[in-house]
């Protein structure tokens, strides 16, 4: 039995459930092997049914079937052909389960109404749960922290060899389109998310949108950039110039690459997301900008791009050994653009690892 689902039936005894429902789908995943994702939240490929015994049954409809026998060999694989919450309510009957969980945060209010009306037909105890998987995903294990080490060893090589093919009047979108095709070209499953390529006034937007707009010389040119490899993810941005960038952009790269560094000397185990958060932010402040960088400098990447935990002002929990984090501080001004640089980390017992290798940053 994997360990993950060892230690989950475990935390189901200490919470006297008998049974827990997964389909958020990276947990499935996490859990099981079984790759398939969700389209959205209203068209599942499946679900993972946890007993506190740790034995599972995974259920999924014919157009996955042979894929689920495939990649989760060591699962009950069961079709549903009238529905899940069919299949469910016989499971559940034939297992004499008491006290059944779903996870409520991936849940529409509509299904978690319909299981509300299954507990109450069975006449057993609902209980709506949240995280109790992704508690256990927050610390990576060696194996996980290589498949992350690869993904952004290739992550990296995509973007080295697009900036030497980079030139003035070049359009974003263009750049983003280069970025996706190289990373399926080179072997990734896909991007971890769209790819944000933003330059001059527009990289004053986080999460710009790439547009038909050039990319003109010397203004500043953020490519936030990640592939998902064997299903985990990498985050990496670095802001470029093509040509020769004025002094205001040197002075503000280097305002957060010290930000970035101030954050790294005081990561590791045992401090708060909070801590390291205000350390970068402390340096932003100091040169003036602290209004431009409103955004956390930080979270978790493993299976998502964006998971637990997180290096924010709010994030009052300790960091672990084996937590993966971006530290990507910037700062945006309206009218002119944005400055972010982002590595991802590894926590380690008395400071971190770095991921990266990539130094274009050091250009500026």
């Amino acid at each position: 039995m994997p360990d993950a689902l060892i230690r989950l039936a475990g935390r189901l005894k200490s919470r006297k459930i008998d049974a827990l429902l997964i389909t958020q789908p990276d947990n499935r995943r996490y859990l099981s092997g079984f790759k398939a994702g969700d389209l959205a939240i209203t068209e599942s490929s499946g679900a993972l049914l946890v007993l506190a015994n740790g034995t599972s049954c995974l259920f999924t409809d014919s157009r996955y079937q042979l894929e689920a026998e495939a990649e989760a060999p060591g699962f009950q694989v069961e079709i549903y052909r009238r529905g899940l919450l069919k299949l469910l309510e016989q499971k559940l009957r034939v297992l004499s389960v008491k006290k059944f969980a779903f996870e409520s945060h991936y849940t529409l209010h509509t299904t978690a109404g319909k299981l509300a009306d299954l507990a109450e037909k069975l006449k057993i105890e609902l209980v709506p749960l949240i995280g109790l998987v992704e508690d256990l995903r927050i610390v990576k294990t060696a194996d996980e922290i290589d498949l992350i080490r690869q993904a952004v060893r290739l992550n990296e090589a995509v973007f080295q060899e697009l900036f030497s093919t980079l030139s003035p009047g070049m359009t974003e979108r263009q750049v983003a389109v280069r970025i996706e095709t190289m990373m399926r070209e080179r072997g990734a499953d896909c991007p971890s998310f769209p790819t944000i390529v933003a330059a001059g006034p527009n990289a004053a937007l986080p999460h710009a949108v790439p547009t038909d707009r050039p990319i003109l010389e010397g203004e500043p040119l953020v490519i936030d950039m990640g592939l998902k490899l064997a299903g985990y993810c990498s985050d990496m941005t670095r802001t470029v110039v093509l040509g020769k960038p004025d002094a205001v952009t040197v002075e503000r790269s280097r305002v957060v690459r010290r930000a970035q560094l101030a954050a790294l000397a005081g990561l590791k185990a045992g401090v708060t997301g909070h801590a390291v958060d205000r350390l970068a932010r402390q340096e932003i402040q100091k040169a003036g900008l602290g209004h431009c960088f409103g955004h956390g400098l930080g979270h978790g990447v493993g299976l998502a791009v964006h998971e637990a935990p997180a290096l924010n002002p709010r994030y009052a929990k300790k960091l672990r050994a084996g937590m993966v984090v971006t530290v990507e501080p910037g700062v945006y001004l309206p009218g002119w653009g944005g400055i972010r640089l982002e590595n991802m980390v590894v926590v380690r017992p008395d400071g971190y690892e770095d991921l990266n290798r990539d130094t274009t940053f050091l250009d500026l």
